[in-house]
């Protein structure tokens, strides 16, 4: 398969090091509505692969190899131009917005209108059970709900792929597989490519996909 027809999100080569020494070292191609979940420690180097896979990978870091989305070489990319969404451990709501704004915010810029971005966001609103929410004070909503707007703020967006950052981890064990399901069951929807690094075997099983553990490969020393 040639480059250019390749879909998914590809780790091509790619190598991290830090003051001469190699913390980690992967060339996987995560295909649509595939889940690749990396997992280590902290300090093994989870998070310092996302920010490189994200563009915003501290300079400290001497990294090597490329990402290529659907066969498009985005390494020289800055971090808003790769179409990239992004979840971590904290939603990340904007507390001077209510609901709606929030998602609004994260909403494809392509979508013109006030009514038919209004709709849009109802709707997406609708699709996990918050119908009406649009007014809502995000400081009124529970851990759960705030976590199910974090990724429709995502998702609206039309990113290219997700990058999971143990969005999970804060959540209590019920909302926690809850959440999981969801995030899991809408990149499967859209068909799209989902690096998870995570500390939780559980995340793993979840995810159903292949996994990397960066401490069994003796791998490690990153800032992740």
């Amino acid at each position: 398969m040639s480059a250019k027809s390749e879909k998914g999100l590809h780790l091509h080569r790619v190598a991290i090091g830090l003051a001469g020494r190699r913390l980690l070292a992967l060339d996987r191609l995560i295909s649509p509505g595939e889940v690749l979940t990396v997992m280590g420690p902290s300090g093994s180097g989870k998070s310092t692969l996302l920010a490189f896979v994200a563009g915003f990978l501290d300079p400290v870091f001497a990294a090597e190899g490329k990402v290529l989305i659907d066969g498009e070489d985005v390494t020289g990319l800055a971090a808003e131009e790769r179409r990239l969404g992004l979840l971590f451990q904290d939603p990340l709501l904007f507390p001077h917005l209510s609901v709606g704004a929030n998602l609004l915010f994260g909403l494809d810029p392509a979508r013109a209108g006030r009514a038919e971005r209004r709709r849009a966001v109802e709707a997406a609103l609708a699709e996990v059970g918050m119908e009406g929410f649009f007014p809502r004070d995000p400081a009124t909503l529970s851990g759960g709900q705030k976590a199910r707007i974090a990724l429709l703020r995502t998702l609206l967006a039309r990113p290219r792929a997700l990058l999971l950052d143990e969005p999970f981890s804060r959540l209590d064990a019920e909302l926690k597989g809850q959440v999981r399901d969801l995030v899991f069951e809408e990149a499967a929807k859209r068909g799209l490519p989902v690096l998870l690094v995570t500390h939780d075997p559980a995340d793993a099983e979840a995810a159903g996909g292949p996994v990397i553990d960066l401490a069994r490969g003796g791998q490690g020393g990153g800032k992740g």
